[in-house]
């Protein structure tokens, strides 16, 4: 039996043996098959590709053998176990490891090397969302044993510690000194275990430290409170030593919990070893040197929640103070809030300099509180001291502050430019703070127009746009100054103002030179734009010259109708300045700004004055009328009138030659139908003004005057002016003017015939219509002798 299991297990080592062979031979032929179907590929490849390839100059092609040259293995002979051995591995060269080259492409012109692709950049990274808490805490289980239940044990052990002292007092079991003792000694206890532990149990260790400091500031207190064995300043001073203890634990053991335990602490020691006296000086000297050691934490350690914690701390207990001081301890306060302001500032801004971080939302927040809150404590304080003229030199100062700090920090380069912003922002808000706060009325404007063009300036030096901003803000809030300036100081005619030299005027033309040189600035702006809005540069230029004329025009009204109320003498003169200073401000315009002269905005100018003049002409017949007959004024005033008439009557001609150069025929000839009769209105209003003026007196009164003027002169007028129309159709071929002449003759014809033939004297009649007579005949003449000329230009096919 055991010959037959001996022989039986040879058998199958034979029959493996065979196996093995076969499946190594059939592994080995398929080897080779792949081989060879590489080497195809190989071929395939070469023969497609170019003789000049870009790769030739950089690796050889791989040899490729003959398919012929590779012959299977023969096959051994069944007796024998040897098998054929395949190629050497050295026969198989390995593929070449191409890297990235320059790629050269010859366009017969020059040569371009370009890298070529041979492999795609990795994707950025993409940040990962802030896990919410169940998700950094899965296991809530785990959580609350190894986070929440150590701090509610050690809260439960303090508290059994102060019942067992209570209970220990209660019977009377220890004396006073002894009572102190239990409760230092326990609180040692927990440090001396907790620092053991610090090592294995880092978390668990510092809130044993937190109950063993929190144990030692209520003994102390106790200590001084109800068993007196320590004196006010002996009790301070160990209060202060905790604190400070607390704050090396902290730094030791790198947990901001003991650090806000011992901040805590350090708060709540004033008012533990309180007797009720007020010593206010004490009290901000010990706030101060404990904000000096957060100062120390913040410049080491990035705890923001201690930073906030000690800042609301600290303006609650300021609060508190600050209504409770007295007249004669303001300034104290005013000196320590100083103080705390600019520790406050330095506590929220030191690890982030130090480190070269990037200042997150609460440290902006915490900054701005803590300069908002200190700019009211200091108002507040002045106005208590009776002070309050020093306000604005206040807010002045905290301009000043603000910039040396951004100047401090900005020398340092690594610094988030945030923060400068924030600076320069909080430093230009009291600059212009300053301006309401200490001055009043107009000088607010004034201090406003200044500082707008200021800014300006300063962003073309320093492109902050934040500059660029306040600037336009800041003129905005002038141009709302200046209105409720002007409503004040002119708003009431019996006010009194030196002529010229007065606040009205020159507010209004600073605050026009402050907009035009903002024009001049925007200008030269290469970037005239703030946060992706384009900022109009000519609204700068058309607000500087509509306050110029408002200067000017405000100034004439309010002296003429102070020193002559109840007249319209006022409007005499007001169109007298309206005309000269469009006409003006034409000619002045073309010279200065050839390239940008806009002559529809002076065609709009040139047509509002004379509509404007035209509207106003019951007024010069009043204000006339008032001068001839109850003599109210002296009738030399009236010749304001007649220079206004100059300026009018050059307005109306540079509107027609703005007209023939700029307009088309269809619209040249509306033109002219307006202007001959807006100009036709002029005339006949300004003659019969002049002839009331020459021939006034008692038998002749101005009604008298007027009734013979308009029924005798104006159609003697009328058809001088269509005379005049014609000539000038016919001389310069212009069919529009002798249509406007033969419809102002037919007007004049109806006029005459229907209302004036009647109720006239005889010589007027006589003189009328022998003018009128006259004036029809050369016209008709002067049709006969150009008829040849008025037909061609008829006949004249027109473009």
């Amino acid at each position: 039996m055991d010959v037959l299991t001996v022989i039986l297990l040879l058998v199958i080592v034979i029959l493996i043996i065979n196996n093995k062979s076969s499946i190594n031979q059939k592994f080995n032929e398929l080897e080779y098959r792949i081989m060879e179907l590489q080497n195809q590929l190989k071929q395939r490849e070469q023969q497609n590709k170019p003789e000049e390839t870009p790769w030739k100059s950089f690796t050889e092609p791989v040899p490729v053998k003959p398919i012929t040259e590779i012959k299977p293995p023969e096959q051994p002979k069944p007796a024998e176990v040897k098998l054929p051995q395949p190629p050497k591995p050295a026969e198989i060269k390995p593929e070449p490891v191409i890297e990235r080259q320059q790629e050269v492409i010859s366009d017969g012109l020059s040569q371009i090397r370009r890298p070529v692709k041979t492999w795609e950049p990795a994707p950025k990274p993409t940040e990962e969302p802030e896990l919410s808490f169940f998700e950094r805490y899965p296991d809530l289980e785990k959580f609350i044993g190894e986070n929440l239940v150590n701090k509610i044990g050690i809260a439960i052990l303090v508290l059994a510690i102060a019942f067992f002292v209570k209970y220990a007092i209660d019977n009377d079991w220890v004396g006073p000194v002894g009572r102190v003792g239990i409760g230092i000694f326990c609180g040692g206890i927990l440090i001396g275990f907790a620092h053991r532990l610090r090592n294995s149990y880092k978390a668990f260790s510092s809130v044993l430290v937190g109950g063993g400091i929190a144990v030692f500031y209520f003994t102390i207190t106790l200590a001084y409170q109800e068993f007196h064995l320590f004196d006010q300043t002996v009790s301070f001073i160990i209060l202060i030593l905790i604190t400070v203890f607390a704050v090396i634990l902290s730094l030791l053991y790198d947990k901001q919990e003991l650090a806000v335990i011992a901040l805590v602490g350090g708060f709540a020691s004033p008012f533990m070893v309180s007797n009720g006296s007020a010593n206010y000086n004490a009290l901000f000297i010990y706030l101060v040197i404990l904000n000096i050691g957060l100062l120390i934490i913040a410049y080491y350690k990035e705890w923001r929640i201690l930073n906030i914690l000690a800042f609301v701390l600290s303006v609650a207990v300021f609060a508190t103070v600050l209504f409770a001081l007295s007249a004669n301890t303001y300034y104290i306060g005013l000196r320590y809030a100083t103080i705390f302001y600019l520790l406050f500032f330095t506590i929220n801004i030191i690890n982030n300099v130090r480190e070269n971080k990037s200042f997150l939302a609460v440290d902006f927040s915490i900054l701005l509180i803590n300069t908002a809150l200190y700019f009211a404590a200091g108002l507040y304080l002045l106005t208590e001291m009776g002070q309050s003229e020093y306000r604005g030199l206040f807010s002045a100062a905290l301009a000043l502050i603000n910039l040396v700090l951004s100047y401090i920090l900005f020398r340092k380069k690594t610094v988030d430019p945030n923060i400068l912003f924030l600076l320069i922002g909080i430093t230009l808000t009291f600059i212009s703070l300053t301006a309401p706060i200490q001055l009043h009325g107009n000088n607010i404007t004034l201090f406003w127009a200044s500082e707008t063009v200021l800014l300006y300036w300063l962003y073309e030096k320093s492109s902050i746009k934040l500059m660029k901003l306040t600037s336009i803000l800041i003129w905005l809030g002038m141009i709302i100054s200046l209105l409720m300036d002007i409503s004040e100081v002119y708003g009431s005619s019996n006010i009194h103002l030196t002529i010229i030299a007065n606040r009205g005027f020159i507010t209004t033309v600073a605050a026009a030179i402050s907009s035009y040189l903002l024009y001049i600035l925007t200008k030269r702006d290469p970037l005239p734009e703030i946060h992706g809005m384009a900022i109009n540069k000519t609204l700068f230029r058309i607000i500087a010259i509509i306050l110029l004329f408002l200067a000017g025009l405000l100034e004439v009204n309010h002296q003429f109708a102070y020193y002559y109320p109840n007249t319209d003498l006022n409007i005499l003169y007001l169109m007298l300045y309206v005309p000269v200073f469009v006409y003006l401000f034409s000619a002045i315009s073309a010279r200065i700004n050839v390239a940008d002269y806009n002559w529809k905005l002076i065609l709009i100018l040139f047509s509002c004055t004379a509509a404007l003049y035209l509207l106003l002409t019951p007024v010069y017949f009043n204000q006339l009328q008032e001068m001839l007959e109850p003599k109210k004024i002296s009738v030399s005033h009236f010749a304001v009138h007649w220079i206004s008439d100059v300026f009018i009557g050059l307005l109306f001609y540079r509107l027609v030659r703005l007209c023939q150069i700029n307009f088309d025929d269809g619209t040249k000839n509306i033109c002219a139908w307006l202007l001959t009769g807006a100009m036709v209105t002029f005339l006949s209003f300004e003659i019969c003004l002049l002839s009331e003026l020459i021939f006034y007196s008692g038998p002749n009164p101005v009604d008298l005057i007027q009734t013979v003027y308009i029924k005798t002169a104006l159609p003697v007028l009328w058809g001088l002016i269509s005379f005049i129309l014609m000539w000038l159709g016919m001389r310069n071929k212009q069919r529009n003017l002798r249509i406007i002449s033969l419809t102002l003759f037919l007007i004049t014809l109806i006029k005459l015939f229907l209302f004036d033939i009647n109720n006239i004297p005889v010589a007027g009649k006589i003189a009328a219509f022998f003018c009128l007579g006259i004036l029809l005949l050369i016209i008709s003449f002067m049709y006969q002798k150009v008829k040849k000329i008025i037909i061609e230009d008829e006949a004249k096919p027109k473009d």
